[in-house]
């Protein structure tokens, strides 16, 4: 009894420090935001201001158009996410539930694809949408989510395979097709894993500079990180008001994240049970 309740004591213990190694950077971040520009470049720098400078994020607002570059964002994020749950759903169903001839090997192709790293079709991407006309538009950040991408495509599979097959015999006994099927019963009972994949695609679009870098052109098509990194010449004596505005555009992915957290936790604790 004794050794469980010290094994038990050192669980919380290592939760507690890995917490802190998440937690103190973000509290630092935020003390930081909230400093005049003297008390941030401080030497040694303090942990706490003199007075709470909360205009700070009032002046973000003021430095750029961030109203439209954040409409920008959640338009491209949450297309990708409707995409993304869509087209990775359909193949995961195809990949777990379907016959077809070489369904492994052509796993096996998909999974292989995410060894590309993707900086190297990010050139073959801006071809193809330079030949389409696409470029500065928001098109290209998004409409690339609706053909699959295979960690989706391997998350849905892995969902799908892990439900009773029952279900699916009991549904074409009642004369559904393998579409109805999918939508009827599949979906639904894999919500933590559709929670998942939303989390994980919100937050990657979300915070995406590489592709909006390169496609876009005009300040009023920018999405918010792009905005944020925009406005160099304007942080120089205002570093404060940087990391103000890079904390303010963590509060969508934030909130999506708490909105979906129950899902996501069950999600791991299925995960946990197979």
């Amino acid at each position: 009894m004794p050794g469980k309740k010290l094994r038990k004591a050192a669980a919380y213990l290592a939760i507690f420090l890995s917490s802190l190694v998440m937690l103190v950077p973000f509290a630092k971040a935020l003390l930081n935001s909230l400093k005049t520009y003297r008390e941030y470049t401080a030497v040694p720098p303090t942990w706490f201001p003199d007075v709470f400078q909360w205009s700070n994020y009032a002046e973000v607002l003021k430095l750029g158009d961030f109203g439209t570059q954040t409409m920008n964002s959640f338009i491209v994020s949450i297309l990708s996410v409707i995409g993304t749950l869509l087209s990775c759903s359909l193949v995961g169903y195809a990949f777990a539930r379907l016959r077809f001839p070489m369904k492994n090997m052509l796993f096996l192709f998909v999974l292989g694809t995410m060894m590309i790293p993707p900086v190297v079709i990010i050139i073959p991407h801006f071809m193809i949408f330079n030949s389409m006309n696409m470029l500065d538009t928001l098109t290209p950040l998004w409409v690339i989510e609706w053909l699959a991408q295979p960690f989706g495509i391997f998350l849905m599979r892995q969902a799908f395979l892990g439900i009773p097959g029952e279900y699916e015999e009991s549904a074409k006994m009642e004369g559904c097709n393998p579409l109805r099927i999918y939508w009827r019963i599949y979906m639904p009972m894999s919500l933590p894993s559709l929670a998942t994949l939303a989390i994980f695609t919100f937050m990657t679009k979300w915070n995406e500079i590489l592709a909006p870098s390169i496609y876009l052109s005009s300040s009023e098509k920018f999405t918010l990180p792009i905005g944020i990194l925009g406005l160099k010449g304007q942080w120089v004596g205002n570093e404060q008001l940087m990391v103000a505005a890079a904390l303010m555009s963590l509060l969508p992915i934030l909130i999506v994240f708490l909105f979906a957290e129950k899902y996501f936790v069950q999600n791991h604790s299925a995960s946990g049970i197979k």
